[in-house]
């Protein structure tokens, strides 16, 4: 499994700082496209990207999508998008050329050395509970010098840098919105609250017609699951460190008890970029992968889901459209609130009995697989916390604040926009800790 860090990441970024330079020179004299617009998203042609292409491309902008590999170029075909290699000349010149560039992770998921000028719509790929972008350590720590105070410093500056060519962010809430204003230190008018596109999918049609298009993605990813209750762990990343919740041979015991109680079915999504092996010593069809491998995009697949079990996830808000139960494992939760960081009162969003080992987790799980209310009353009154709009339009309130910001000539809008954009304004008092 493909792991990451924030340290050897970092330490990348400082040896291509020539390349950035040379990047800067290419986009002062090469001249932008007025109804240019490229893509990108690091895990395929999915997330807020894939919503906000449809809507752009409808409204007869100009729109290629820039892939990392030849999945995403056999993913982008088959959906009749146009795209071209983000490391390639072409996707350079492509994102030198293009008036809006759409990102959903970071600079890389187009080419990033062409970004510098452009209308930069970061979509983010996630509400965050863990803490991200300068109000981490994680963000500036490196490998190279590792012991060094001067290369936080310098990754911070070039962050910051970085993160301020960023037009347009949207945020799902006013609480939202000023975590994001201070993760990528942004001005108040940079972070719309539009909803996030790549959540629309959790409100678009009824609650059955999301949950039979979800049981179909899951049939066709893991196979045949039937009516049978579908619980997903999803444990968050740890900067490339082994999770650690993977059960040990005595939980899986209890695992596959549980799970043949309820005929139930467990689908194990570790995170991209993480560590762990997830395999039960004995094999068992209710217990199946649900790698990005497999499924780029899970948030679709929620509503077809009964439980959910997580950590630090962005995730958990996400079910909270659904609504769907969710269960807390955190083992690690005071040295991951260390290291990382939380927004927040873990509490607050967890419920005062997050489960700290498999045991704990198997008792809740039981009881939510026999009562499913008060969990999924909890998630349902997360949603009313941090999702302002609730009604499938996001793409749309987002693609009519970029179209207005362009219109405006690249400076971002103080008044509010269509379809309930609201870009400007105090935002009222905060409620996370209420449930």
């Amino acid at each position: 499994m493909a792991s990451f860090s924030f340290g050897s990441g970092n330490a990348r970024k400082l040896l291509r700082i020539p390349l950035y330079l040379a990047g800067r020179v290419l986009t002062a004299v090469v001249p932008r496209s007025r109804r240019s617009w490229v893509f990108g998203c690091a895990v395929g042609i999915a997330d807020g990207a894939a919503e906000l292409w449809r809507v752009a491309a409808a409204h007869g902008e100009d729109a290629t999508w820039l892939v990392g590999d030849d999945g995403q170029a056999r993913d982008a075909t088959a959906q009749g998008i146009r795209w071209a290699r983000k490391d390639s000349l072409r996707g350079l010149w492509l994102t030198a050329r293009a008036r809006v560039v759409v990102v959903t992770h970071g600079f890389g998921d187009v080419n990033r050395y062409a970004v510098a000028g452009a209308t930069i719509v970061q979509l983010w790929h996630g509400i965050p509970l863990k803490r991200i972008g300068l109000d981490s350590a994680e963000t500036t720590r490196s490998a190279l010098l590792p012991r060094s105070r001067v290369v936080p410093r310098l990754l911070a500056a070039l962050y910051r840098g970085t993160t301020r060519r960023i037009a347009v962010l949207p945020a799902a809430s006013h609480l939202v919105r000023g975590r994001l204003e201070s993760a990528f230190g942004l001005t108040h008018a940079a972070v719309p609250v539009t909803g996030e596109p790549r959540v629309d999918v959790l409100s678009r049609g009824t609650a059955s017609e999301r949950r039979a298009a979800a049981r179909e993605r899951l049939t066709a990813a893991v196979g045949p699951v039937g009516e049978r209750p579908v619980v997903l762990y999803a444990p968050t990343w740890r900067d490339g460190d082994v999770d650690p919740a993977v059960p040990d041979a005595t939980e899986w015991g209890g695992i596959r008890d549980l799970l043949d109680r309820h005929d139930a079915v467990l689908l194990i999504r570790s995170h991209p970029l993480g560590a762990g092996d997830y395999r039960p010593p004995v094999p068992t069809d209710r217990v199946r992968m649900l790698g990005s491998d497999l499924v780029a995009d899970v948030t679709p697949l929620l509503p077809g889901l009964d439980v959910l079990v997580t950590d630090y996830s962005s995730l958990a808000f996400d079910a909270a459209l659904v609504p769907l139960p969710v269960l807390f494992l955190a083992p690690d939760l005071e040295a991951y609130r260390a290291r990382r960081g939380l927004y927040g009162r873990y509490a607050d969003v967890a419920g005062d009995d997050p489960a700290r080992d498999w045991t704990q987790t198997l008792r809740q799980l039981d009881a939510v697989l026999d009562e499913p209310g008060p969990r999924t009353e909890a998630s349902r009154q997360r949603s009313r916390i941090v999702h302002a709009h609730r009604d499938g339009r996001n793409t749309e309130r987002v693609y009519a604040h970029v179209r207005a910001l362009l219109d405006a000539g690249g400076r971002p809008a103080r008044a509010a926009s269509p379809l309930g954009t609201d870009p400007g304004g105090p935002p009222p008092p905060p409620t996370e800790g209420r449930r």
